[in-house]
């Protein structure tokens, strides 16, 4: 098994309010993924961020994070997964966010877990494997 990270995950500990570095250390026989639509988010994330010090920060994040992480493309296999997990949200009236579906379908494929701080987003998503978040969670830099 392996662990995807989320986008919120991610987001949060560039900010520093989730410790990444010490989840790492806590999980050390896991290989540690994204999926390619959390790539764009956080490169979407870089491309908003106004020119100069603070882009320079989130791009040196962004590109530190891609170069440490697998990234998971969106092939077939994940497609087929994504349109039976689409189609099940709404079947069950559970719709979730057109990008967290397909995070959650790209965990499902490959059995991955999913580290998230949108739990309640994800948990709508039968039989996918939420990773605990809360010990990880720092407060917010004043």
């Amino acid at each position: 098994m392996g662990l995807i990270l989320d986008t919120s995950v991610l987001i949060a500990a560039e900010k520093q309010q989730f410790d990444l570095p010490r989840f790492f250390e806590d999980y050390p026989d896991e290989p540690f993924f994204v999926a390619a639509i959390t790539v764009s988010e956080l490169l979407h994330g870089v491309e908003r961020a106004p020119a100069g010090l603070r882009r320079n920060q989130r791009s040196s994040f962004v590109e530190g994070v891609l170069a440490e992480l697998g990234i998971i493309d969106f092939d077939t296999a994940v497609a087929r997964r994504h349109a039976a997990v689409w189609a099940a949200l709404e079947k069950n009236g559970r719709m979730i966010g057109a990008y967290d579906l397909l995070i959650a379908a790209t965990a499902s494929h490959y059995h991955h877990g999913l580290v998230t701080l949108n739990t309640t987003e994800f948990k709508q998503v039968h039989g996918l494997l939420l990773v605990e978040t809360a010990p990880y969670k720092k407060r917010p830099s004043p």
